[in-house]
């Protein structure tokens, strides 16, 4: 194993599930950086190991100040918290299903050492398929299911994943850590995923120059819809009850703010240019069939 990487802990597990987002360049929503965090608060993971980090990254570059430096915070001189670039391994179960939760940094340098050793670990777990997290923004309804991109590894997971009403983009331009993985997994017979969720972005000083971009930072919804997605894939049995209440109480906030600039300049008529920029949306439905017995029986015990 590479010496980079450290495991306190290694638990002794057949056919992992590894799922791994890092705080990089496509994290709308904070798909990639954040919910991973949610679910090591959720399953209350613990920390096995990590990744080294020094060959990875650049201390900083002439006239950018703060864009790569680690970050300190002095209190009366004393730094008492420095906040450098890790990626941190995480270990859970969830009904007897063991699940690794790799959560980092993206690289900027040596990514091909970097993604050698981002497959040993999952190798040292025997993950047999990975799962990683990104986001883009787009102009799309923030009260609809979000749309989700897919990008794959091998040519034979395709049929499989279009059952889990998924795009497949053909997009051309700078790789993220993701896509860069998915190239680096196909040469290995690796089966590797990453899950876009498209997040709502509208730019509004179109309509006035008072006005600026509105977005979501943190895309609960869109947390919920790739969630769905891994539970059903991967067969990992997670309640994903709380997620779902959250992306409903962000559609209700999300609301408010639309009436409340809509109050506030009521000449622009905001709600009219969201409905106008996201009408050839087209909403994904994605509905395994266990999500088909607890729709239906949650409309019963209402009706009753």
């Amino acid at each position: 194993m590479d010496e980079l990487i450290e495991l306190v802990e290694k638990p002794v597990v057949r056919d992992a599930c590894l799922i791994a987002g890092w705080r990089q360049w496509a994290d709308a929503g904070a798909t990639s950086s954040e919910l991973p965090k949610y679910l090591i608060e959720q399953l209350r993971a613990r920390r096995i190991g990590a990744l080294k980090s020094d060959p990875f990254y650049v201390f900083q570059v002439p006239g950018t100040h703060a864009l790569f430096r680690p970050e300190v915070k002095l209190e009366e001189g004393y730094p008492a918290e420095l906040h450098v670039k890790e990626n941190e391994i995480y270990f859970a179960e969830n009904n007897d299903k063991p699940i690794v939760i790799f959560l980092g940094d993206e690289p900027q340098l040596n990514a091909e050492r970097y993604a050698d050793a981002f497959f040993q670990i999952a190798q040292a777990f025997d993950v047999r398929r990975i799962v990683t997290l990104g986001g883009v923004y787009g102009p799309v309804p923030h009260d609809k299911d979000r749309e989700i991109s897919c990008t794959y590894s091998l040519r034979k997971m395709k049929d499989e994943l279009a059952e889990y009403a998924v795009t497949f983009s053909n997009y051309e331009g700078g790789v993220s850590i993701g896509s860069y993985l998915a190239s680096r997994a196909g040469k290995l017979g690796v089966e590797y995923l990453v899950l876009y969720a498209v997040v709502p972005m509208f730019d509004l000083a179109q309509l006035s120059p008072l006005l600026q971009t509105l977005l979501i930072e943190q895309d609960h919804k869109a947390w919920y819809d790739v969630m769905r997605r891994v539970n059903h894939l991967f067969k990992l049995g997670l309640d994903l009850s709380d997620l779902e209440r959250a992306s409903r109480q962000l559609i209700e906030s999300f609301d408010i703010k639309i009436d409340d600039l809509e109050k506030a300049m009521a000449q622009v008529n905001v709600r009219a240019h969201l409905k106008k920029v996201t009408e050839n949306f087209v909403e994904p439905s994605f509905m395994p069939l266990d999500d088909v017995w607890k729709k239906g029986l949650g409309d019963l015990f209402k009706d009753l």
